[in-house]
């Protein structure tokens, strides 16, 4: 690695302008009253029945609930709430045990950090709280006075939490709002897709709100059962619109020409399609019944003068029509159709018995277009709906009782399982033990945390400010596993923390204000923050900092040279934090080559799975597609989230291996995409189980696998990719096709000119700044 001294100050410059940006973000207010009042409510009582001390140790246990509450986790509230004031609480009493012995408090918070560390490995949500009560410890361990006050402290700091807890319990706030606007968000993206695709066809398609709302769809049992109606099948209906969808529009796949009469009748297909959908997202965000127009059912359905698509693009348009009368029957209950003109009226419509409702198109016969798609349910779901069937058996044949809600759980709808604390702790040691290797971002993190925090408790009791604990609290908070991060909430950190505390000294220099008055303005600071959390890293300092100042006036002590010192110790910690990140960082630009090979081996067993399932139709895995999906999905964030990190990284990789430059890398994700929506054309005609063999997907697919296989070797080591074999598979596939040629055929040469694309991206540059020329052993065929 090497990093020049303009790339440093660019990089300098683009960091700090992030770090002071104020970003829009959707405000929760009334979310943020309650947490506020939760902290009012411990701390009340606090200075009514006990000292000024335990006061701010409950202040602290609330305020830490709080934050918890507000990251972005799919898990419940109340739990969030409850783990981090529990985390905190044993860390306050054990860190004041060993607080007496300097050596033996570092070796713990040395330990401490790194288990914070690594708990990044876990999630964000675990890695941010996980940081923020050691932040908070170091500063609660220095106010008890004895074993019991510490045993104290840790109670009112655990009874924060419970506080917190229960008001979120007593007074729900769109309990499902945040599931519902993911699930509305997914809906709504693949409307807009379907709009695009009217004009362009080649439209590209973003799939993070898919991926947001399966993360959504993760519930514990409990919440299973309570949760709305509309959050059941719509998600895995998004999914299943996406493909077929894009094989609708596309002119090569689908065989619609660009001009004509079939293509007038595919852009009617779509509209009325977004149309539902958007109806739908409607409806799942505000809660409502859905509302359609009666002009888009009304193209949903097959002329009366016959059909106008033929082939390949008649079936993706009968699988449109079946998918969007299952986007109202996911409903379960009345659907109200507005019909448009001078007397404008409105209708509802009801199922039958058999799902039918009058005036909606029938579902095209042997078209299938469940919730679960052709190739199954989801493998997580069933996985769970099979733990519980074999639970249900064993407690029949132990003699348990067989009650009919027991006897029914297999008929509840199906779900992601969400784990709960107990059961994340296999999960938490799987992830410890996956990150154990030197090159993990995450142990270099743990690692950079872990002696950031001894050193800076060190350096701090070495100076003369009596809260030295400053400096490695704020070196704990600033740190991130990646460089941008660090160095944005360094820079926001530093000046939001001067500017909260000159506002909160200007006030405290003006009013004077005692006990309870500095507890009200420290009350309406965390109010503030709760409400400002999403703005930026600036702007939730410098409600901090004025927090932490009027905490300080509950104190009675010098809150002005208290603050004063707290400003220069912050901007300590912030110096410590990002030096340290230089001298020991944990760069994303070397792996690179690595995510890009990971895409695309992930992309390659998609496409490969969906070749088998015309190469051997009876033999296919039910599930295989769809895991292969998944992987797809999860590779490419995975990508996109490294190379967003190296692009801000000031350093360029000089190592045995050619690096990606931006333009190589632009390139290369482009032809993946490209790869990844030639195989998402194919999935959507994938044939039934009846259908006979194609010899020339099977030739195809054994030759793109080992070929797939070579590449990821050849981009991880900077050598050419070549694809002659695959080459050679599909001009033997040409030769055997009759015409028109199938769909498989047509798709299978979209593959393979977006994998020589690829090979043309990642293709080493010689010392003249020139590719080389990849090896080659077939001609590239174009018999399109």
């Amino acid at each position: 690695m090497n990093a020049a001294p303009l790339a440093w100050l660019r990089a300098l410059k683009d960091t700090a302008r992030s770090g002071l940006t104020v970003e829009r973000a959707s405000l929760t207010p009334l979310i943020a009253v309650r947490g506020a009042c939760g902290v009012g409510v411990v701390v009340g009582l606090a200075l009514l029945i006990g000292t000024p001390q335990l006061a701010v140790s409950s202040a602290f246990g609330a305020f830490a609930s709080g934050i918890a509450t507000f990251q972005r986790s799919w898990r419940p509230r109340p739990v969030l709430a409850l783990a981090a004031s529990a985390g905190l609480a044993i860390s306050t009493f054990l860190g004041y045990l060993l607080v007496g012995w300097p050596w033996a408090f570092v070796l713990l918070l040395a330990l401490w950090a790194f288990l914070a560390g690594m708990a990044w490995g876990i999630g964000p949500t675990s890695g941010v709280v996980a940081a923020f009560n050691i932040s908070v410890m170091l500063i609660t361990v220095h106010l008890p006075a004895s074993t019991l006050g510490a045993l104290s402290h840790a109670a009112l700091i655990a009874a924060g939490g419970v506080v917190q807890a229960g008001l979120i319990v007593l007074f729900p706030i769109r309990p499902w709002g945040e599931r519902r606007e993911a699930l509305a968000d997914a809906l709504a993206g693949v409307a807009d897709y379907a709009r695009r695709l009217r004009h362009d066809p080649m439209a590209p398609f973003d799939p993070e709100p898919l991926i947001e709302a399966r993360s959504a769809a993760y519930v514990t049992p409990r919440q299973a059962r309570r949760r709305p109606r509309q959050l059941h099948g719509y998600r895995a209906l998004a999914e299943r619109f996406r493909p077929v969808l894009a094989s609708l529009a596309d002119p090569v796949v689908g065989g619609a020409p660009m001009v004509g009469p079939e293509r007038d009748r595919v852009r009617e297909l779509l509209s009325a399609a977004a149309t539902v959908l958007d109806a739908t997202a409607r409806a799942v965000r505000r809660g409502e019944r859905v509302r359609l127009p009666d002009q888009a059912l009304d193209v949903l359905r097959v002329p009366k003068s016959g059909p106008v698509l033929s082939g390949p693009a008649r079936r993706a348009g009968l699988r449109l029509i079946a998918l969007t009368d299952d986007a109202v029957e996911a409903a379960q209950e009345p659907v109200e159709v507005t019909r448009g003109g001078v007397l404008a009226r409105v209708t509802w419509h009801v199922a039958d018995r058999e799902g039918r409702r009058r005036g909606f198109p029938d579902r095209a016969p042997l078209v299938d277009a469940s919730l679960d798609g052709p190739y199954g349910p989801d493998p997580e779901e069933l996985a769970a709906e099979e733990a519980e069937a074999a639970r249900l058996k064993e407690t029949k044949a132990a003699g348990g009782k067989h009650t009919p809600a027991a006897g029914h759980a297999l008929a509840r709808e199906r779900h992601l399982h969400m784990p709960t604390l107990a059961g994340l702790v296999p999960v938490a040691v799987r992830a410890f033990r996956r990150e154990l290797h030197w090159r993990s971002p995450i142990l270099r993190h743990a690692i950079r945390v872990s002696v950031v925090a001894s050193v800076g408790y060190l350096l701090g009791n070495a100076l003369p400010p009596a809260h030295g604990y400053w400096v490695p609290l704020t070196a704990a908070m600033v740190l991130r596993p990646d460089f941008s991060r660090t160095y944005e909430r360094g820079v926001g950190r530093f000046v939001g923390t001067l500017l909260g505390v000159a506002v909160a000294g200007t006030v405290m220099a003006l009013a004077g204000p005692g006990p309870y008055l500095s507890a009200a303005l420290a009350v309406v600071s965390v109010g503030f923050m709760y409400l400002l959390m999403r703005t930026g890293q600036a702007i939730t300092s410098i409600c901090t900092g004025a927090y932490v100042v009027f905490l300080l006036g509950i104190l009675g002590t010098d809150w002005y040279q208290t603050a004063y010192e707290r400003a220069g110790l912050t901007a300590l910690g912030g110096v410590l934090a990002m030096l340290s990140y230089a001298l020991f960082p944990a760069w994303e630009t070397p792996l690179l080559r690595d995510r890009l090979a990971d895409w695309l081996a992930a992309t390659g067993r998609y496409a490969i799975a969906v070749m088998d399932a015309f190469a051997e139709p009876a033999e296919r895995a039910p599930r295989q597609v769809r895991e292969a999906l998944l992987d797809t999905r999860a590779a490419r964030q995975t990508w996109e989230q490294t190379l967003n990190r190296a692009e801000a990284e000031p350093v360029r990789h000089r190592g045995t291996h050619s690096p990606l430059s931006r333009r190589s890398a632009s390139d290369a994700q482009s032809a993946l995409v490209t790869l990844g929506r030639a195989t998402m054309l194919l999935e959507a005609h994938l044939p039934d189980r009846e259908a006979p063999s194609d010899p020339g997907a099977v030739d195809f697919s054994a030759a793109l696998a080992p070929a797939v296989a070579a590449a990821t070797t050849a981009i991880r080591s900077s050598e050419p990719v070549e694809w002659g074999d695959v080459h050679a598979a599909l001009t033997r596939w040409w030769d055997q096709a009759d015409h028109p040629p199938p769909v498989a055929l047509r798709t299978a040469e979209l593959l393979t000119d977006a994998l020589d694309d690829l090979a043309q991206a990642v293709t080493p540059r010689d010392s003249s700044g020139r590719g080389r020329e990849p090896h080659a052993t077939g001609a590239r065929t174009d018999k399109s």
